[in-house]
């Protein structure tokens, strides 16, 4: 299963790091309008992250993410998947018994799409140039596809995301889309996650191998789905590794960019 509603991110927060945040109300061009987190750093960057959440959309989880991003020196908006059917939300609003189920289930691929389009635009006006998307299991997704959809992206970095169909709407899993893939992905998986079986991931590497698309994936042994939890004391090795491969992702292809 995904996170729960007591899920944070096991990264430990700088202390004194100057960052800003403001939650936002963006619009996607099909005129929709959702909510979004915005973080900050200190000092202007080149370089943003836009993060895709898990099926329960923009909770306190991924605010606390973006913020740990901005420590690190990284313009961040974490996006809300739910603003057409739900209403406007986050935090406390995405978290506990709202509903997700009824919502996710609602959630289209192409609307996904523009509202990472919107949040590209506004890590753009705050003078990010360089940009990646990080996402959670459907997040994880649906942060790879967004490297086949034309927004320029440097790279895209998917936690347990499932590389192949079905997909909710019908839409082409990412296995189906290599040969469109501009940008370099990163994969993290959890070794006992079983809904993600290693075959789904080696078919996924195979493929982008022989399409010759850059791309690293690693699985953590014995690491369930959602392992990237300060709660998993077990599971913190992993996190850690998670976390240094996923800075050191954004930064050499913001060097390269």
């Amino acid at each position: 299963m995904c996170f729960d509603a007591e899920a944070r991110p096991p990264i430990e927060p700088i202390a004194g790091a100057p960052i800003q945040t403001e939650v936002l109300t963006l619009a996607a061009a099909d005129g929709a309008r959702f909510a979004a987190f915005l973080a900050l750093p200190r000092q202007a960057s080149t370089v943003g992250v836009v993060i895709l959440p898990d099926i329960r959309g923009l909770h306190t989880y991924y605010e606390e993410l973006a913020t740990r991003f901005a420590e690190h020196g990284y313009t961040t908006i974490a996006n809300d998947y739910f603003g057409r059917t739900a209403g406007i939300g986050h935090g406390e609003e995405r978290n506990g018994d709202f509903d997700w189920q009824t919502h996710y289930a609602q959630t289209k691929a192409e609307q996904i799409k523009q509202d990472t389009a919107a949040a590209l635009d506004r890590l753009k006006a705050a003078g990010a140039n360089t940009l990646f998307t990080v996402g959670f299991c459907f997040g994880g997704m649906n942060s790879w596809l967004q490297a086949a959809n034309g927004l320029g992206l440097a790279g895209a970095i998917g936690f347990y995301g499932r590389p192949v169909g079905p997909t909710l709407d019908g839409s082409p899993a990412p296995i189906e889309r290599v040969a469109e893939y501009t940008a370099p992905l990163l994969g993290l998986f959890g070794g006992a996650d079983a809904g993600i079986p290693q075959t789904a991931v080696d078919a996924f590497d195979e493929a982008l191998t022989a399409a010759g698309k850059p791309h690293a994936f690693t699985t953590y042994p014995g690491a369930p789905h959602s392992f990237f939890d300060r709660r998993f004391a077990e599971h913190q090795d992993a996190c850690k590794d998670a976390w240094s491969r996923m800075l050191s992702f954004i930064g050499e292809n913001s060097a390269s960019a």
